[in-house]
């Protein structure tokens, strides 16, 4: 076999280690098995704050900590708004704690957001719905978690079909009847497209979030 000439050699194996350098850094900004992270770990650059009790979130170490007053950080980056898609993240909670994420909604800058729906997070909040529920249209009474631990939530939306799972398991599998009225004059809970929102809910519930990503459907 004819050898090559050794400046041929050493540009190959040149273009072998820029082959290896590119792609972890590709992966890490996009996620693996289509998903695109959504929280860069350092700020909260594409997300934007309700106007009550800005202080209420903060990032700390690759997190998204809540520890205060009623205030909604929403998705505001070029995914949304989002109709069919898979959203996963992971979240730990504290003893007592209470906290939601939000799909389908939009903008508010003050209150509970109205539209979309929401998938409750709470372990051990006194709120008899607890993590994982479609709150208060399918409820979960014991998700299989425990505060102060970490653990994998994914929502999965694809025309009229909810699935919400923890940890790999399923949930919640929904779906919503066609023509749905609003549920009321306050809280739509009705698919149709819209962005995630994450939920501070008091000064006693403290929620950690990390790891955000989501792959379009």
């Amino acid at each position: 076999m004819k050898s090559f000439p050794q400046s041929i050699a050493v540009a190959a194996l040149l273009a072998g280690f820029v082959t290896v350098a590119v792609l972890p850094l590709h992966a890490e900004e996009t996620g693996d098995q289509g998903f695109v992270k959504i929280f860069d770990g350092k700020s909260l650059n594409n997300w934007k704050l309700a106007e009550e009790n800005q202080t209420a979130w903060h990032v700390e170490d690759g997190m998204l900590v809540c520890d205060g007053e009623r205030c909604h950080v929403f998705y505001d980056g070029p995914l949304q708004p989002m109709k069919d898609f898979h959203f996963r993240c992971e979240v730990k909670t504290t003893p007592g704690s209470n906290a939601g994420i939000y799909f389908h909604t939009k903008y508010q800058a003050t209150g509970w957001p109205k539209y979309g729906y929401e998938c409750q997070v709470n372990v051990s909040h006194k709120d008899p719905k607890k993590t994982s529920s479609l709150y208060a249209v399918e409820n979960v009474a014991d998700p299989g978690v425990k505060d102060n631990e970490w653990y994998t939530q994914e929502i999965i939306v694809k025309g009229n079909h909810i699935e919400l799972k923890v940890n790999g398991k399923t949930m919640v599998d929904y779906t919503e009847p066609a023509g749905k009225d609003a549920f009321s004059k306050d809280f739509e809970r009705r698919l149709n497209e819209g962005t995630i929102a994450l939920q501070a809910h008091d000064p006693q519930s403290k929620v950690y979030f990390r790891n955000l990503e989501v792959k379009p459907l």
